[in-house]
């Protein structure tokens, strides 16, 4: 894993949080919530598929590689604010 697919990973991370803040309405943390749990999911995504050997290979600046990167970043973001916001509504629900 090189600098550049994890910047990609990151940087689509906060995209991914952004898009699912804004499609889900009711699971949205706010602009910079979004944004920084997208970061951490895009991390993480983009980690766990290169441990599963789906991550593009060498970290090459090839197509493949920019794209599991995005997608990578982009689904884990949206999934780990899907996730956080989740468990917030539960939590704001029991009290």
């Amino acid at each position: 894993m090189d600098v550049t697919s994890l910047l990609i990973q990151l940087v689509s991370g906060a995209v991914g949080g952004n898009v699912a803040g804004a499609a889900l309405k009711n699971l949205s943390l706010g602009t910079v919530g979004n944004s920084i749990v997208g970061i951490l999911g895009g991390g993480i995504g983009g980690q766990l598929l290169g441990m599963l050997g789906l991550g593009g290979g060498d970290g090459g600046m090839d197509a493949g590689s920019i794209v599991s990167s995005v997608a990578g970043g982009g689904v884990g973001g949206a999934v780990l604010l899907a996730i956080i916001g989740f468990i917030k509504k539960s939590m704001g629900k029991s009290s």
